[in-house]
């Protein structure tokens, strides 16, 4: 249903092309053997498709094809073919996985600009919670093909409903039973909170938020988790580190002065301060 018609249900099923809904394919799908104004002006039932190329910032690309054109680029083209049969709504299924990761949070951040202006209700597909943060307003989750979570991007942080949410937002969700000040986990020793609880509860706590040594150090983290490093996987200027089931992010330095591969000893530490907990019920 939009805006009060229904599309599609068990007694209707309007045809695709009289739904009024604009769609970006994750590859874009652009006809290479066209221009990108004809790309454009494809689905645009003759209009003048000049001022929406100005709109989208691709008035100077009219003439060339796909073949010469950046990521960007044809991402831009895409998108003006999908406004260009006046949709009612937009929907975009992975828009950035086409691109290498070096151009992905600029382009983002083009797309956003670029969704705004339009000022057509959208809806993204995407597997990156950066993405979908960046894009859009709401969040929301599915998980085996369920909703588990509808939500703004920070109650995806704060209060994560799913082991899947959390794992989705980057954050560790380390489920319990809570009494004062502690919780015993579910799968084995206790992490002491700033607060008080009781009952079931998850344990959050976020993964720069956690120090990684080769032997423990006598600091003021209360919490600590001795383990084998599981996975090392870079991220741009910070590496993830899975260690026992937890992930830690630290910097590229970090993790190269401490040797970190899989099978190296490790402790994890992070204070009580820095942990959050939620009842569970």
């Amino acid at each position: 249903m939009c805006d009060g018609d229904v599309w599609f249900d068990e007694r209707r099923d309007l045809p695709p092309e009289r739904r009024s809904c604009g769609y970006v394919f994750q590859d874009y799908a652009l006809f290479p053997h066209m221009t990108v104004r004809e790309n454009v002006a494809f689905g645009a039932r003759g209009d003048d498709v000049t001022p929406l190329l100005h709109r989208v910032g691709i008035a100077h690309l009219a003439r060339e094809r796909p073949g010469t054109l950046s990521g960007g680029e044809r991402q831009r083209v895409a998108l003006a073919r999908a406004l260009a049969v006046a949709p009612r709504v937009l929907l975009l299924d992975e828009p950035l996985s086409a691109l290498d990761p070096a151009t992905r949070g600029a382009v983002a951040a083009e797309l956003a600009a670029v969704l705004r202006e339009a000022a057509v209700p959208a809806i993204v597909v995407t597997h990156a919670f950066e993405e979908a943060v960046s894009l859009a307003a709401r969040v929301v989750v599915l998980e085996a093909g369920r909703v588990v979570q509808d939500a703004v991007p920070r109650e995806l942080l704060e209060a994560p409903l799913t082991p899947f949410v959390a794992e989705f937002a980057g954050t560790n969700y380390l489920p319990g039973t809570a009494a004062g000040g502690e919780v015993r986990l579910d799968r084995g020793g206790s992490v002491r909170f700033a607060g008080a609880a009781s009952g079931r509860v998850a344990v959050l706590v976020a993964p720069w938020e956690i120090t990684l040594a080769l032997r423990p150090v006598d600091d003021s983290a209360q919490n600590h988790v001795a383990g084998e490093v599981e996975r090392v996987i870079p991220l741009g200027n910070r590496v993830r580190v899975a260690v026992g089931g937890i992930a830690a992010e630290i910097t590229p330095d970090s993790a190269e002065r401490l040797g970190l591969r899989p099978g190296v000893h490790v402790v994890a530490s992070w204070k009580a301060t820095s942990t959050r907990v939620v009842a569970t019920g």
